[in-house]
């Protein structure tokens, strides 16, 4: 029988929820405390700073299970090709499922609070930044260049955001599929070229 989540995490659960969901703003403590099923009062208790500290919380602590999650998925194939367009495979199915509702944790809070919250702001681009590195060191089992291993890194994660972008708004998973076409060719070129020189 599994323990059910403690307090805290349900409440971080449910914000982190309907952030990726409905943004910042529209996302208020007293819906949060509902979705949660916490008393509203408790979210102070362990948020004093209220919702900024919330959200920062929320956002560094889903950036960190998506980044597990997507490691995950790129280490359950050895074949860094067949590995690639399985992720972004995987990415397409779980947003068709999810009726197109639950994508990137972090992009639509870090879309809406670029410009308008510096706390929020540095969350987002540090939890970014972990899965540049995290990608970097995946690419690296491959790729000896250091700065084409982070190219690739980033280019993952640029076409993944911007698919899941494309298939919210159509309610179509090929951009998804697109996209892990285009980071599969982009990396052979890149094992290619290694091959090349080595």
């Amino acid at each position: 029988m599994t323990t059910p989540p403690d307090t805290r995490t349900r409440i971080r659960d449910a914000a982190s929820t309907l952030f990726r969901r409905d943004g910042y703003s529209a996302t208020g403590l007293k819906r949060i405390a509902t979705e949660s099923g916490a008393p509203f009062g408790s979210i102070y208790h362990f948020f004093p700073g209220g919702k900024e500290q919330l959200a920062q919380d929320a956002v560094r602590t889903s950036g960190a299970a998506y980044q597990d999650l997507v490691l995950t998925l790129l280490n359950s194939v050895p074949e860094p090709l067949e590995s690639l367009a399985n992720a972004f495979d995987s990415a397409a199915e779980s947003l068709v499922a999810t009726d197109y509702a639950d994508a990137c944790p972090i992009a639509t809070l870090a879309l809406e609070v670029a410009s308008s919250n510096e706390t929020l702001r540095i969350a987002t681009a540090d939890v970014f930044e972990g899965w540049v590195t995290a990608g970097t060191e995946w690419f690296g089992r491959w790729i000896t260049d250091r700065r084409l291993a982070r190219d690739l890194a980033r280019s993952m994660i640029m076409l993944l955001e911007g698919a899941f972008v494309l298939s919210r708004a159509s309610r179509d998973p090929e951009p998804l599929h697109t996209a892990g076409r285009a980071i599969v060719e982009l990396a052979r070129s890149a094992i290619g070229r290694q091959a090349d020189i080595s």
